[in-house]
């Protein structure tokens, strides 16, 4: 859909990568091993995007950090696109807002990472949650953006966020009441 859009590849693959989780942070090097380009390609990209302002950088040693600028005055509208070309304000709208009583939503797995994947995983934390409202609004859900939804559901008393962290995952807190 936004290919049409927008016809560099690598262009969509830098804004899932920085404007779907504004924690994640890379280099070249890493962007190079993760989308399986040319460093030059990357290379471009990244310096348009630093120029316009989107990207903020650091040195590390040898190594320049690019992170999103989320005080980027289009930062919010760009987020809201891509979370809209993945389907997760589908997901937030019509399915997790209606099962019950829901303290937060958390993104995880690739897709967290800024990875286009076909599968969102959701970490949900709440309390009487309707499993098999849950189930039907998933199945509605996956039909309509074409993508597979896992769940784990924690009571808001046994969630510890560290028990779903992993290292270099950036759990992205999507909903909240």
């Amino acid at each position: 859909m936004i290919e049409t859009l927008i016809s560099s590849k690598t262009r969509i693959k830098l804004l899932l990568k920085f404007f779907l989780n504004s924690k994640n942070t890379a280099y070249l090097r890493n962007l190079e091993e993760e989308f399986g380009e040319s460093t030059n390609a990357i290379r471009l990209e990244l310096n348009k995007f630093e120029k316009a302002g989107f990207l903020a950088s650091n040195s590390e040693g040898n190594k320049k950090i690019f992170s999103v600028n989320t005080k980027h005055p289009l930062f919010k509208d760009i987020n809201s696109i891509i979370m809209k070309m993945v389907g997760l304000e589908y997901v937030i709208d019509y399915v997790l807002q209606r099962i019950g009583d829901l303290d937060r939503v958390y993104l995880v797995g690739n897709m967290s990472k800024g990875k286009d994947t076909n599968i969102i995983d959701l970490v949900l934390v709440g309390n009487d949650i309707n499993k098999n409202f849950l189930i039907e609004q998933i199945e509605k859900a996956e039909k309509k953006i074409g993508k597979k939804i896992r769940y784990v559901h924690f009571k808001v008393e046994e969630f510890d966020l560290a028990k779903i962290k992993e290292p270099g995952m950036h759990p992205l807190l999507i909903w909240s009441k």
